[in-house]
């Protein structure tokens, strides 16, 4: 009966404080367990957050360090494109003066020109190859081979500005993309761990393939400030011999401008003396020919007083030889007749003597006569020959003198 009353799915007490134990065991051990991972936990928050402090910290100096170098390179790259700009602005102005240097020998040379045209136009003898002439040839010379190389300084000059704003162009690009990155830099050196909207990305990670090294970025950089200060030494340089170019033309055209004008003066002097000569040659046989007039006429006077008592000696003759019979005598009447006749003959050939030697009076008439008209023909040839002075006078003391003083060389 107490059998029956016994429920055998019951335990025994003393399971039931195993049981305890064992629960209360598992859960002390369960809990030190935890404590444990606590513990461990919060050790390795603490170190992991010491570590991402400490390399922040490190990625935040080398930010400021990258911002810096980047503020650094562009800070060189600004003055080496001011320097660049600079000299390109002065480079332009020297362009300017070459120009107008190129412009202003056209003149000279346009003159130097119309002057050996117009000196074509000398007649006779005195179209000759003088010194004006050779000046004038070695001055248009000189004016051809300045404009030539002031074209090739131009070209010079235009290649060098050409070659500064190459150098310009790469400056602006760097320092364009340095200025973007600084600026990213500078947001990214802004953000915190309590920055709003900051987010993942999944992609940050990869490196693209146009990465390059910190090596090569500065390569990169000094490349450009070595080519804009290569490019400014040479504009230095190019300054320098323009300077000088534009000097020595100057001075060689003043120099050359000066000697013809020596020579024009000195040909105009010595075409005034010829002329002069020559009108006091002129004036003296315009005084022959009028000395040689009267002579004539005085020797025609003389023939002619001469021939009117000679014939009336020989009428008187001549009529008394008609006397007739006895009265055709030998009387003193012939006789002084005959005298007269030998006198006056006598007398006329004295007086040719006397003027001229032993020829015949009218054979010095005939001379007296061919040498008024040798006198006439010299009178002829020397008015010409002053006009020809005249014409060269009026060419080159006019026309080209008058000319050339307009000519201004300026200094360029």
């Amino acid at each position: 009966m107490a059998r029956l009353l016994q429920d055998p799915s019951k335990l025994h007490p003393s399971e039931w404080y195993t049981a305890n134990q064992v629960q209360r065991a598992s859960t002390e051990s369960q809990k030190s367990r935890s404590e444990c991972m606590i513990a461990e936990s919060w050790r390795l928050v603490d170190e992991i957050e010491k570590t991402t402090q400490k390399t922040q910290s490190d990625v935040n100096k080398k930010l400021e360090q990258r911002r810096e170098e980047i503020k650094f390179w562009k800070q060189e790259l600004d003055n080496k494109l001011e320097q660049i700009v600079h000299e390109t602005e002065i480079l332009l102005t020297f362009k300017n003066r070459l120009e107008r240097a190129s412009e202003g020998c056209k003149e000279p040379l346009v003159i130097a020109q119309k002057c050996l045209l117009y000196r074509q136009r000398r007649v006779g003898i005195d179209l000759v190859h003088d010194e004006v002439e050779q000046q004038l040839l070695k001055e248009v010379e000189v004016l051809q081979g300045i404009i030539a190389l002031l074209g090739r300084t131009l070209e010079q000059t235009n290649e060098q500005i050409r070659r500064n704003r190459s150098a310009k162009y790469n400056l602006d690009m760097d320092l364009k993309d340095k200025f973007t990155a600084l600026t990213i830099d500078d947001y990214c050196a802004s953000l915190t761990n309590d920055t709003p909207h900051i987010i993942y990305a999944d992609n940050a990670m990869k490196l693209e393939g146009n990465f390059v090294s910190p090596e090569d970025w500065i390569d990169f950089t000094n490349i450009n400030v070595e080519k804009a200060d290569k490019q400014r030494n040479n504009s230095l340089a190019l300054k320098a011999l323009i300077d000088g170019i534009l000097s020595q033309i100057a001075n060689d055209m003043r120099k050359q401008c000066e000697m013809v004008n020596n020579a024009f003066r000195n040909r105009v002097k010595e075409v005034k003396d010829a002329k002069h000569k020559l009108e006091a040659l002129l004036a003296m046989v315009m005084d022959e020919t009028a000395s040689q007039e009267k002579n004539i006429a005085a020797l025609k006077k003389a023939i002619t007083d001469k021939e009117a008592p000679v014939k009336v000696a020989q009428t008187r003759l001549e009529a008394r030889n008609h006397r007739p019979n006895v009265e055709l005598c030998y009387d003193t009447v012939h006789s002084s007749l005959m005298s007269e006749v030998q006198e006056i003959t006598k007398n006329i050939q004295r007086q040719v003597e006397i003027m001229l030697a032993e020829n015949p009076l009218k054979d010095a008439l005939a001379q007296a006569q061919t040498e008024l008209k040798g006198l006439s023909c010299r009178q002829l040839s020397l008015e010409e020959e002053i006009k020809v002075k005249e014409n060269t006078l009026y060419i080159d003391e006019v026309l080209c003198m008058q000319m050339r003083e307009s000519l201004c060389i300026n200094n360029y």
